[in-house]
């Protein structure tokens, strides 16, 4: 047994014997590259992508797959009922409804995905079976939750009085304007509707194979029936085998109309470095859409082969989590090319 956990950290970091170590550093700025001086092996968006990096690391660790460590970080958000973004406890849509969108995806193609989905907690989950046992890539409304119930995942109600009240204030007003960085908002407006959105995940070993999650319950109030950017392959993730992989937060609509993720991974496929990528579609958006994005945040993150980290958004505040191949993690604020 000794002997397969060394093996494993070998493999995971070509450390040897350093132990594996989970902790969270306070977010500060610096270069998207200081947190990859040992290689990053997990990265995720926002501040709470800490605590699902530490799982999916934990996951690599004990020799699970790299579609194992993306499904287990991601399922970590979706049942904590204080975030109200992804999965349980979501902000409902403007029926009262809290639908889930989820992706799941590895570097030689393989793909599920589900959007609208209901009832059912672990919608990352349900994604995976969606690729590992049906012929399809994509399940929808409720379809997707009538394969959720045939596939064994218990049904229960994600709509919790925290968010049913914060959707019952808001039908106050019936007004939707889009936050930027609500994920880190502790205090928010008494009744406004926010732009909650995503934790999106890529997970890499140290021979450079890579795989990706990304899962939400979308734009708080939105239109029933909306789907984002999160799980469309290309808009909310992408990974390709020798390239690396990126994944988007923020206001979807805005990464669906330039295919973001997929954008990122072609300019690291031409020679650009993570960092590059990123700054190119972001620049890219603003000037392609001028004043509609006035105050709405879009941030992108992008990791290579080699563990290199990218990220840049529109507008300051977007942050989000590396985890090292010692295990170590670090919470980092985005450059932006706005400011405040």
């Amino acid at each position: 047994m000794e002997n397969t956990r060394r093996s494993l950290l070998a493999g995971l970091g070509g450390l040897g014997m350093i132990p594996f170590v989970a902790t969270r550093a306070s977010a500060r700025s610096g270069a998207a590259t200081d947190a990859s001086a040992t290689g990053a092996m997990v990265l995720s968006t926002w501040d709470f992508g800490a605590a699902a990096n530490t799982v999916a690391f934990a996951e690599l660790a004990k020799g699970g797959s790299l579609i194992d460590a993306v499904e287990a970080g991601a399922m970590v958000p979706e049942a904590d009922p204080t975030n109200h973004s992804v999965g349980y406890s979501g902000y409902p849509d403007r029926d009262g409804h809290v639908t889930l969108d989820a992706v799941i995806m590895d570097d030689v193609g393989g793909v599920g995905a589900v959007a609208a989905l209901e009832n059912t907690v672990h919608a990352i989950s349900v994604a995976r079976r969606v690729m590992e046992r049906t012929p399809h890539t994509f399940l929808v409304g409720e379809g997707a939750t009538r394969f959720a119930r045939d596939q064994g995942f218990p049904q229960q109600s994600l709509l919790t009085p925290e968010s049913e009240k914060a959707w019952r204030d808001w039908l106050k007003t019936a007004k939707y304007q889009p936050e930027a960085n609500s994920e880190n908002r502790i205090t928010r407006t008494p009744g406004g509707a926010l732009d909650h959105d995503t934790i999106g995940l890529l997970a890499r070993t140290a021979d450079g194979r890579m795989a990706g999650a990304c899962t939400t319950s979308g734009m708080a109030f939105k239109m029933r029936g909306r789907v984002g950017d999160s799980p469309q392959v290309g808009s909310g993730l992408y990974v390709e085998a020798g390239v690396g992989g990126a994944t988007s937060t923020g206001l979807g609509e805005e990464v669906t109309r330039v295919a973001g993720s997929a954008r990122v991974v072609a300019s690291m496929r031409g020679g650009s470095t993570p960092q590059q990528a990123c700054e190119e579609v972001v620049r890219h958006i603003a000037k392609l859409r001028g004043d509609a994005i006035r105050g709405v945040q879009v941030g992108f993150l992008a990791l290579d082969t080699k563990g290199n980290v990218g990220a840049f958004c529109l507008l300051p505040g977007f942050t989000y989590a590396v985890t090292d191949a010692r295990g170590k993690t670090t919470v980092l604020k985005a450059r932006s090319l706005f400011q405040a």
